[in-house]
Order: structure tokens, then sequence, then C-alpha cells
């Protein structure tokens, strides 16, 4: 033992750390997730299969044509999945991290988005959205789940203030939905209507780069968007340093390319 090192402090040294791969989630929210998913997407004829236990291999695990995945996988591999449920066509409702889940780019894919901080078995607290090949649309909010889930267990809240960043309107991000979520307003877009994109050329200069990616929306989603955000109060308020950034004229001829 360290000079001064109480008992537990020393204990504590040896026992193993968790990680985000350890994030068995709580059977009742899991529960609250899995009907709510069975219900919208009509799955009551498939067998809801869970291959992400400890020790298990999703690879070698015996997928039937009636089974589908819903889970919550090893978030440090979660692309590695993705990619194979695609080429072995695996129906899947997978978690993944809310931030970041725009960062595996797919057109199979359509990212449900949730503003909500699941508490996990192992304590970890994480913004948790989802990841389907199940939809029609590319991008949604389920403000409806994110509301069923925040009910069963305490929310909690960033208070840490982080720069702030204004994006262009046609930008959207994960933590730009999360404000219609929260008001309990929902927006769908389709493949048509976006674009997939990891940094704008304005930010290059300051080698910044959108957190987590982001995708840029045509004009008419735009305007949809706008008139939603109108309706939500305080938008904005935070006070924090601000960096602006503007479309370039590449990235505004990808936005009039979208319908």
């Amino acid at each position: 033992m360290a000079h001064n090192e109480t008992y537990e402090e020393f204990v504590e040294k040896f026992k193993q750390k968790k990680t985000t791969d350890d994030c068995y989630t709580p059977p009742k929210i899991y529960e609250i997730i899995k009907s709510f998913v069975i219900s919208e997407y009509k799955l009551q004829d498939k067998k809801v299969v869970r291959p992400f236990y400890p020790g298990g291999d999703y690879e070698n695990f015996k997928y039937t044509k009636n089974c589908v995945v819903i889970d919550n996988p090893p978030f440090s591999i979660l692309s590695e999945i993705l990619k194979y449920y695609i080429a072995n066509n695996v129906k899947f409702f997978l978690f993944a991290p809310a931030l970041t889940c725009f960062s595996s780019n797919n057109q199979s894919l359509t990212y449900i988005v949730t503003n909500t901080s699941i508490i996990y078995e192992n304590g970890a607290i994480i913004k948790t959205s989802f990841i389907t090949n199940m939809d029609k649309y590319r991008i949604r909010t389920w403000s409806k789940l994110s509301h069923k889930i925040n009910k069963t267990q305490k929310r909690t809240q960033n208070k840490k203030q982080l720069p702030k960043y204004k994006y262009p309107d046609n930008l959207i991000t994960v933590s730009r939905l999360h404000k219609l979520i929260d008001k309990s307003i929902d927006i769908c877009i389709s493949n048509e209507e976006c674009s997939f994109i990891r940094q704008l050329d304005s930010q290059k200069e300051l080698k910044k780069s959108i957190f987590g990616s982001g995708f840029l929306i045509s004009d008419k989603k735009k305007k949809e968007l706008l008139e939603k955000e109108t309706i939500i109060e305080g938008i904005g308020n935070i006070q924090a340093k601000v960096y602006t950034f503007k479309l370039s004229e590449r990235e505004q001829q990808i936005v009039d390319g979208l319908k």
C-alpha cells in the first residue's frame, strides 16, 4: 500500500474497470424499448433475439429468417456489427451512443434519435439513441419513446457549458434534434432529403469538425424544421462561446440537389 493510502483505495486499484461495452440494459428499460419497437414495426410474429450477452459471439449466433435483433451491442465495435448485419440481411434495432450515432454512415440505416440518458446496470449514464434497418426514413425522432424511458428513471442533466457551434440552418445534428424531442415534436427525413457530412468546409481552417457528424438537408426540409423550432421557447439561451459556420459554395450545391 502507498503511504497514507486507505484499504478501500488499495482494493479499488485491483477492480476490473468497466467500459461502455459493459453497459447492460436494466430489464425494465429494455422491456419498454422492446415493446415499443414491436408495436411500431408490427413485429408480433417475429422472434426477438439478444446475441450480445457476456461472452457471446454475434457472428456465430444462429439468426433465423423470422428473428429480429433488439439489443444493446458493444459500442466500441458498433460499426463492425452494423456492416455484418447489413451484409447478412439480419433485421435489427440496436442501441447507439446518441451524440455519435450519425457516424455510422450507410443508406440502409435509419437513425432513431431520442433525448434520453439511460442509467445502465454498471452505473454508467450514457445518452442513447438507436439505429435500425427496418424503417423507410434515414433519420427520425421518437419523442414518445424518449418520454417513456425518461419517466422510468431519473433523468440526468449535463450542466457543463461547452463551446456552442452555430451551424447553417441546412445542417442537422443529433443535439439539434434533441430540442424538438423535449417538446414532443417529431420529424422524419428521407434519403433523398439529406446528405451525410463530417466536416463543413468553413471548419477546416479552424481544424474543427461536426461532433458525431451530421446531415445537410434540403431547403424544403429546412423550412419544415425551422417552423417546428419557432414554437420551442428558449432555444439559443445557453451562454457560451459561439462559433458560427456557413455553407460553402460546394455545400450549397449539395443542398440544391436534395429534394
